[in-house]
This record gives structure tokens, C-alpha cells and sequence, in this order.
């Protein structure tokens, strides 16, 4: 009886993922990152999120015909009013470091949105870090 040879696979690319091509916004998500967190009560970009910024730089400068509205938040301890302003810091904090990384300011706008739309709704404090980010998501063209 002969032997059937099962194939290698070890470095196959997982199906859905083979389609992906470079420059897309697929790309962009799966790729480089859309995300960056904040420490509470803070617009700094701390070193975690450089890397992710410099990567959406590099991206971003590759690929000129992308625009990017990159959008603020916050987690809900706090006044809302408080918490939109820091969400807009944040986004202003981000678009100002992927400018000074040769990235069009015509290209990005920011707008932030305080403690609205939680990726989680929860109480502890460890949880409550998911919420404050800011993601930086592709688009065709300028909206609002």
C-alpha cells in the first residue's frame, strides 16, 4: 500500500487572507493597526502607540489616494464635556504626530467623541482602557 503525503501547511496563508492586497484598507486593519490607547486622563502618545503611528504614517505616505478621519475617545469616569474635549486632544494629538511624519494634514481630520461608542461597557478600571483610544479609519474621500 503506498503512502499518501499529507502537504505542509505550516506557512499557508489562512483562508479569507490570501485576497488581502497591499494598500487596501483590509491591509490597513489586519496589517498595520487602526488603534491606539491612552493612559486615563491623558492625550500623550506613549511609546506603544508611536509604533502603531509610524506604521499608519509609513502606509499613509505609500499610499496618497487614502484619506484618514481619525476619531477620539474616552472612558466614562467624568464630566461628558470633559471627556469630549480630551477625545478631541487625542485626536489632535494623533493627527499632529502622523503630520510631523510627512503624512498631508489635507489628508486627516480628527474629531473626538468623548465616552460614545464604548467598544466595552464595564466598571473596572482594566476594562475601561479599551475605551480610551483613538482609531484612525480610512476613507475615499472627506466626510464629516
Amino acid at each position: 500500500m503506498e503512502a499518501v503525503a499529507t502537504p505542509d501547511v505550516t506557512n499557508a496563508v489562512a483562508p479569507g487572507f490570501a485576497s488581502i492586497s497591499s494598500g487596501s484598507e483590509e491591509d490597513f486593519i489586519i496589517n498595520i493597526g487602526r488603534r491606539t490607547y491612552f493612559a486615563a486622563s491623558s492625550a500623550t502618545i506613549d511609546d506603544t502607540a508611536r509604533m502603531t503611528l509610524d506604521k499608519q504614517a509609513e502606509f499613509l505616505r505609500a499610499n496618497p489616494d487614502w484619506y484618514a478621519k481619525i476619531q477620539g475617545f474616552a472612558d466614562d469616569p467624568g464630566d461628558t464635556a470633559a471627556n469630549r474635549k480630551l477625545s478631541q486632544q487625542r485626536a489632535d494629538a494623533v493627527m499632529a504626530y502622523l503630520v510631523s511624519k510627512g503624512v498631508e494634514r489635507n489628508r486627516l481630520w480628527a474629531k473626538g467623541y468623548g465616552e460614545d461608542r464604548k467598544v466595552r461597557d464595564c466598571a473596572e478600571l482594566e476594562c475601561k482602557a479599551q475605551n480610551r483610544r483613538v482609531v484612525t479609519n480610512l476613507r475615499e474621500e472627506r466626510d464629516s
